[in-house]
């Protein structure tokens, strides 16, 4: 398959080495990301380009590969690879996350930003450790998470919030769709 590496000048098989692992280690990020969301087709589709570009390579590392250059190009595939997974990833942006935001007595008027702005959100009176608190809790998109964070910022600088990977979600209002009218999820 890869008979013409035998005549090619030295730096093509590292050269190949390094980007096939940053192809097969970016899937494998992906994939187990998919295997957290409980995505049952895409990740075994993933893991199987995965695991092939994976055999190709190893398979010319075994037979061909016998320099220090080869191993560096493996390793650094590898860890860029990572990189470039976690980049798709965050491009992608697959899935929903909870915000659950602690705003001191103002919880009234950010569900109203937020619902102006096309974010659901429920609010909660709560008593903190000092003093009384509203908590706020919101779904949003992986692909909302910039608008969200804009309005939180711009609501208030100070303001206290932490986020959650969701798995699933059922039911409920997420974002606004054209139109203007609220979209309930699934």
């Amino acid at each position: 398959m890869f008979d013409f590496l035998d005549t090619s000048p030295w730096w093509v098989l590292p050269l190949i080495i390094f980007f096939g692992r940053i192809c097969d280690v970016t899937l494998g990020t992906l994939r187990i990301i998919f295997v957290s969301k409980g995505e049952r087709r895409k990740a075994p589709l993933v893991g199987f380009f995965e695991v092939f570009i994976w055999i190709v390579i190893i398979s010319q590392i075994i037979s061909r590969a016998n320099t220090l250059i080869s191993y560096l190009a493996y390793a650094g595939g590898y860890a860029a690879g990572n990189y470039v997974g976690i980049w798709v990833e965050n491009k992608i942006a697959f899935g929903f996350q909870l915000y659950r935001i602690y705003a001191k007595n103002r919880g009234s008027e950010l569900v109203k930003e937020l619902s102006h702005n096309g974010f659901g959100s429920t609010h909660i009176q709560a008593q903190g450790a000092i003093a009384g608190v509203d908590i706020i809790e919101t779904v949003v998109s992986r692909k909302s998470v910039g608008r969200i964070q804009a309005i939180l910022n711009a609501f208030d600088p100070e303001l206290f919030y932490y986020v959650e990977d969701i798995r699933s979600k059922r039911k409920g209002i997420f974002t606004l769709v054209a139109g203007g009218a609220s979209r309930q999820g699934k």
